[in-house]
């Protein structure tokens, strides 16, 4: 009774164990094109994904988003801009850390992604945090969720143009990683195991 108790337990636990931490990912550089009507992405290098981090100077893949209509009738204002349309995607090349080349998320905005103007009134050289909730598949067939802040950064005589830049991104999925799966899956297996071993001894 009591080994059945303690296997349930275990069982449990599997599934809280293995979400605890998730997977943080960074991308750096790459252009937007931002208006009133929507803002997309393009050529943001993948830095790291969990803990497989690009070598220096290489990238593991690309990050790509994109959000619809602003809110404001300024880019110099706070606002939002709507999810209606979204999406966010992060590729793999395939190159480093045994990651599988293609999508390893597929996914877009749930709900306003917030547009913050970091930069002091009257600076020639602006920057904004766009901040959202995400929503999509990982590469191993889970649906996740996660967040994604972007620190991006533009100029007074580029905006009007359309054009700004992506400093870096930082996005946490709430997933577990496939090695911490295996890891806690094979020690409920031995533990099982052991306690069949011990009931066929008696």
């Amino acid at each position: 009774m009591r080994r059945g108790v303690l296997l349930a337990l275990l069982a449990l636990a599997l599934p809280l164990a293995a979400w605890a931490d998730g997977i943080d990912i960074t991308n750096q550089y790459g252009f937007i094109s931002v208006s009133l009507s929507g803002i997309t992405s393009s050529a943001s290098q993948l830095k790291s994904f969990g803990s497989v981090v690009a070598p220096s100077g290489h990238a593991l893949g690309y990050v790509n988003f994109g959000a619809g209509a602003f809110s404001g009738t300024s880019l110099l204002q706070d606002g939002t801009f709507s999810s209606t349309g979204s999406w966010f995607d992060i590729v793999s090349a395939g190159k480093y850390g045994g990651l599988p080349k293609g999508n390893l998320f597929t996914g877009s905005f749930v709900g306003p992604i917030t547009w913050t103007v970091t930069s002091a009134p009257g600076s020639n050289n602006l920057t904004f945090t766009l901040k959202g909730a995400i929503e999509g598949m990982l590469y191993t067939g889970r649906m996740v969720s996660g967040t994604t802040t972007q620190f991006l950064y533009s100029s007074t005589g580029q905006l009007p143009k359309e054009i700004g830049h992506i400093n870096i991104g930082n996005t946490h999925l709430a997933t577990p990683e496939p090695g911490t799966m295996g890891l806690l899956a094979t020690g409920l297996f031995w533990v099982a195991a052991i306690f069949r071993r011990r009931r066929t001894a008696v």
